[in-house]
């Protein structure tokens, strides 16, 4: 038996999870979870890095050590409400923050930040971090790293298998019952991210709750068909993007290319469509002779966008990742948990059939308290 600490911060920026897991047996177990959610300042100052292409070196090497004593706040609160010695648990997997993500130029590179250093004296306990340039390494996009944990904790000899994850950026898993056949995973585009930077622009609000800006609006076919013509979403996999592609720079091309005044409902309206389509579509090319798909992720919790994608998948069972005992809203600092595992066990955490990798490699770099 062994315990484990994954913290996930992922592209919707909101917060970072921190989820304490067990290893005991087949399946990995849940014992404490804590959210940590960022204050509106630090959002801000995180979304003016990510949508750039370029970076105050000050406010980046600044920002790197800041989110490295809020990870270790969060750690240390979780220990807290768990009643756990640092020393009980064997390693801390981060993911970081991801500022930038570019796996296709001459020298591709993915760019996280949160110092592994401070999180690791904060909290008396190791921290395993920068997993995905081990992946970039020996030629993978470094990204989606969460298939191979969805293969470890999802995969049956029963039946065929989707995990959709709906966050900032929304991905699938493909995950056929036999290991005769590659498991399929890539991001399909936007989830999240646009959904919340527009009503937060024009609303002050973090989320739609309950949808009820994208309810008051209607879709706009004009522009959506325009944005269905980006190259991403024809591009075949493996592919992994982020919100450095799919920002508010890249939204408002688009209604400056209709020539015309728009409604800020219509875009969000026009914008639940967009991520709806893009991964049903995505599913339907992908996954044809399956049946099941299960979510997690925050977009879960967004009525609106699960009514579509049920209309749009009429075929499919949709569930939540719930129903086979796993809450939806810590798959992902769960499977961070699972990569800190795997690295201290010696065991690859990448799939090359999804990140284009040449082979399995044990990602992580490794830093100790003392």
């Amino acid at each position: 038996m062994s315990d484990y600490i994954g913290l996930m911060s992922g592209t919707s920026l909101d917060g970072v999870d921190a989820a304490l897991v067990r290893f005991s047996g087949i399946k990995p177990e849940i014992i404490g979870s804590y959210y940590y959610r960022f204050n509106p300042e630090l959002r801000t100052r995180l979304k003016s890095l990510c949508y750039q292409s370029t970076a105050e070196l000050l406010e980046l090497g600044s920002l790197d050590t800041e989110l490295g004593n809020i990870f270790a706040q969060c750690i240390n609160t979780l220990l807290l409400k768990t009643n756990t010695n640092p020393n009980a648990v064997t390693a801390i997997g981060s993911h970081g923050q991801t500022i930038f993500h570019s796996p296709l130029l001459k020298h591709p590179f993915s760019l996280q930040i949160g110092n592994p250093n401070q999180i690791s004296k904060l909290t008396g306990i190791p921290v395993v971090t920068d997993f995905r340039r081990a992946d970039i390494a020996v030629g993978g996009q470094g990204a989606p790293l969460v298939p191979a944990f969805h293969k470890a904790i999802f995969q049956t000899d029963q039946e065929n298998r989707v995990i959709l994850n709906i966050g900032g950026i929304a991905n699938i898993t493909v995950l056929p019952k036999t290991d005769t056949s590659p498991v399929i995973g890539f991001d399909t585009g936007p989830g999240n991210t646009l959904l919340d930077s527009w009503i937060l622009k024009h609303k002050n609000k973090p989320f739609d709750e309950n949808s009820c800006f994208g309810r008051a609006g209607n879709v706009c076919p004009d522009m959506l068909a325009n944005m269905l013509k980006d190259q991403y979403f024809s591009q075949p996999a493996p592919k992994s993007t982020g919100q450095e592609h799919f920002s508010m720079q890249w939204l408002d091309t688009y209604i400056r290319d209709r020539q015309q005044p728009v409604i800020a409902a219509d875009v969000q309206a026009t914008l639940y469509e967009l991520t709806a389509t893009t991964i049903a579509d995505a599913i339907h090319t992908t996954a044809p002779e399956t049946h099941r798909i299960l979510v997690c992720g925050g977009g879960i919790h967004n009525p609106m966008l699960m009514e579509k994608l049920t209309s749009k998948l009429p075929q499919y069972s949709i569930e939540s990742t719930e129903t086979l005992g796993i809450n939806p809203d810590w798959v992902e600092a769960m499977a961070f948990a699972w990569l800190a595992y795997c690295f201290v066990q010696k065991i690859p955490g990448n799939l090359p059939s999804v990140t284009g990798a040449l082979r399995p490699v044990v990602l992580g770099g490794h830093y100790l308290p003392d």
